[in-house]
């Protein structure tokens, strides 16, 4: 039974009568425990909901609905389980002191890999965990292998798991989608271990989907922490090589490239993006795998639109990885759209190490670098800076905050090209 926080005005909820404070028991006879069990039921065009009232009363209720059209009710996200692990590039482990207590809570949970995309080792998975996802096909999975070598992989997470391999074959077996990521520490778990993570991993394709393979993140607060380095240009240039030479062998045999790098990587390398077609259906973008040549992608089908805007100065931020980019579209834009439009690039002070993805900048950081800048009218914060929902920086500082500081117009807007232009095609027409 789960009790419902709100319901959507006007949805078929609103409609029937279901309230806040009541809780949903059953969904076509399937007990709702959590949000997975009632999203499973959810789109299915008819609906036997059993309720019980905030009053306590039972209520039945028959639904025929299009099954994209939400019901419209607002349940609460799972608890999640809390991870067991001691990875040696653990993030949480090298967040500096006096940040907000949940920001060092480990979370591993399968619900939210099938949820939200987030990545889990599987390491606390029961087997009661391993039936519910077979048997309610709990698709697709997103999963850290990490290495397919066992005690590799044991060294890595720091923790005794048991091995993900047959894991991974049961849930192949079962009908579940899985995508998989390595995050590749030089000299530990790349050379031979990443060919043989790779070739252990297409051998359970098509039910393995992808496989990506990402630089470890370090910060500048790794104290008492194991040794590790961030790849040399020379390193991440033949990784990035390995990568597409295997992408053609896989594309070949199996139809798909399979293995991704990601644009840190490129980056680091400073080697030249493919094509966006390269990365196929993108489904590791969310991962930083194709995020730049999507971004370039859509900057040019904004360029082909654009028109001339009656704006004021306005400035935007960003981190450093992807300033070149943001700058190059800034400048193409502002020169069609006749703009004054400032790029700030705030280097990560808070992290410090070799952080630069604009999504870990911190409030304070933008309070230091922003003060002697001639921002404009208007500030754009990118919305992947903030709390989901919310419109807090990862240290606490506020959007309000910065009003307060700099006595600007702030406006959150989607950290993409499409988000940029219809912000600025909103904001012309409110201040025309």
């Amino acid at each position: 039974m789960l009790e419902i926080l709100s319901v959507e005005a006007g949805s078929i909820a609103d409609e029937l009568g279901i309230q806040a404070g009541d809780s949903l028991v059953a969904v076509n006879g399937e007990p709702v425990n959590d949000l997975v069990d009632y999203l499973i039921e959810e789109p299915k065009e008819s609906l036997h909901v059993a309720l019980k009232r905030a009053s306590g009363d039972l209520w039945a209720l028959d639904v025929e609905h299009d099954s994209e059209e939400p019901l419209g009710l607002v349940l609460p996200h799972p608890e999640p389980k809390q991870c067991g692990n001691n990875c040696v590039f653990c993030f949480v482990h090298q967040l500096p002191r006096g940040m907000r207590r949940t920001l060092y809570v480990k979370d591993e949970d399968y619900r939210f890999s099938f949820l939200y995309g987030a990545y889990v080792t599987l390491t606390n998975l029961a087997e009661e965990d391993l039936q519910r996802i077979l048997n309610k096909k709990l698709s697709p999975l997103y999963v850290s292998v990490h290495a397919a070598d066992h005690m590799l992989r044991q060294k890595l997470l720091g923790n005794p798991a048991p091995d993900v391999m047959p894991i991974l074959q049961q849930l192949v077996a079962g009908g579940i989608e899985v995508h998989t990521q390595v995050v590749v520490c030089p000299q530990i778990n790349d050379g031979e271990q990443l060919a043989q993570t790779c070739r252990e991993l297409v051998a359970l394709a098509p039910g393995v989907k992808s496989l990506a393979v990402v630089p470890v993140g370090l910060t500048g607060h790794r104290q008492r922490l194991p040794e590790l380095r961030p790849h040399t240009r020379q390193e991440a240039l033949e990784l990035v090589e390995w990568v597409e030479a295997t992408q053609e062998q896989l594309l070949e045999k199996h139809g798909t490239r399979f293995i991704f790098a990601a644009d840190e990587l490129y980056l680091k390398a400073e080697k030249e993006f493919p094509s966006l077609s390269v990365y196929e259906d993108l489904s590791q973008v969310e991962n930083g795998v194709g995020l730049i040549p999507q971004f370039r992608s859509q900057a040019d089908e904004v360029l082909d639109i654009a028109e001339p805007l009656d704006l004021p100065p306005i400035s935007m931020v960003t981190g450093v990885s992807a300033a070149d980019d943001i700058k190059a579209f800034a400048r193409r834009l502002a020169d069609k759209c006749g703009l004054d439009l400032r790029v700030h690039v705030i280097e990560n002070d808070f992290f410090s190490g070799h952080v630069t993805v604009t999504g870990l900048l911190t409030g304070q950081d933008l309070l230091a670098q922003l003060a002697e800048q001639d921002l404009g009218d208007i500030l754009m914060i990118p919305d992947v800076m903030l709390r989901e929902g919310e419109e807090v920086f990862l240290d606490d500082v506020s959007i309000d905050n910065l009003v307060e500081r700099f006595d600007k117009q702030i406006e959150v807007v989607a950290a993409d090209p499409w988000g940029l232009w219809d912000m600025l095609d909103t904001l012309s027409m409110e201040l025309g």
